[in-house]
């Protein structure tokens, strides 16, 4: 493995855990604040099966799908291989596997039932953080000199 993969690896995960802690919880914020979703942001409701908080749990997946953002992302095409193509990869993406992979594995039907608000509300969440993922993987790259892609 070569230098660039190390520095994707690290600022992908870094940059997945911030835009949980920063885009994805105010996001949910704001929307709860605007009546639009019930939300809890940074819970520290413990979470099966080891018991860590919500919030730490949400900023460890944020960082394992943001090391895939940064090796998928760079290689979309023009105009997706930056912010727009995380944003979309956030929207569709994680929206999926949450739908149809993580929501039965908990007992609920997929997609929670593809009920209204989650309907619009999951995707925009998850398109938020990607947004997110996208900006901080940058940010970091810029920071420490790395070439991203």
């Amino acid at each position: 493995m070569n230098d660039r993969n190390y520095q994707a690896i690290v600022a992908g995960f870094v940059g997945g855990c911030l835009s949980v802690l920063v885009f994805h919880q105010l996001f949910i914020w704001g929307m709860t604040q605007a009546g639009w979703m019930n939300g809890t942001v940074y819970s520290t409701r413990a979470i099966p099966p080891f018991g860590v908080p919500q919030i730490v749990s949400q900023a460890f997946w944020g960082g394992l799908w943001g090391i895939l953002f940064a090796f998928v992302v760079p290689r979309l095409p023009v105009p997706f291989d930056g912010v727009l193509g995380g944003f979309l990869f956030g929207l569709v993406c994680p929206t999926l596997v949450a739908w149809l992979v993580v929501a039965p594995l908990r007992g609920q039907p997929l997609g929670n039932g593809f009920h209204m608000p989650g309907l619009v509300t999951t995707p925009l969440i998850q398109a938020v953080f990607g947004l997110g993922v996208m900006v901080f993987i940058a940010l970091i790259c810029k920071l420490f000199n790395w070439k991203w892609s």
